[in-house]
């Protein structure tokens, strides 16, 4: 498939196929996060993180934030679909890229920081 090839229908495929990839247990605890693709960030977006450039982004409360009394707080994580197809053009690269980004995402609404994300990455415990 080529990049020109590949549509939001595409990329949220991709999505699906990682989020039926998880486990049970981190799947039924996603009830209140909505998962959106969108083209780019925005200034907004880019500004709340204080990055040029973004894969995903999540924005919401995390799991480990709420009190005991309180009810899950909606959340939100974007997948930027023109940054991922630009840095991964061929399509199973992009698979990869856009299960990899949805993870990382999903890490930050159950409170693991990026550099915890990173050491878990590198196989460091």
């Amino acid at each position: 498939m080529l990049p020109s090839e590949i549509d939001d229908d595409a990329i949220e495929a991709m999505v699906v196929d990682a989020l039926e990839r998880l486990p049970a247990a981190f799947r039924e605890r996603l009830g209140s996060v909505a998962i959106v693709v969108e083209d780019e960030a925005s200034p907004a977006q880019l500004a709340t993180v204080g990055a040029s450039g973004l894969f995903g982004l999540y924005q919401g409360v995390p799991r480990t934030r709420l009190s005991a009394d309180a009810s899950p707080a909606p959340s939100k994580i974007t997948i930027f679909r023109g940054p991922l197809l630009r840095a991964n053009p061929r399509s199973d690269a992009l698979a990869a890229a856009v299960a990899e980004t949805v993870y990382h995402e999903i890490g930050h609404h159950f409170g693991i920081s990026d550099e915890r994300l990173l050491e878990l990455k590198r196989g460091s415990h």
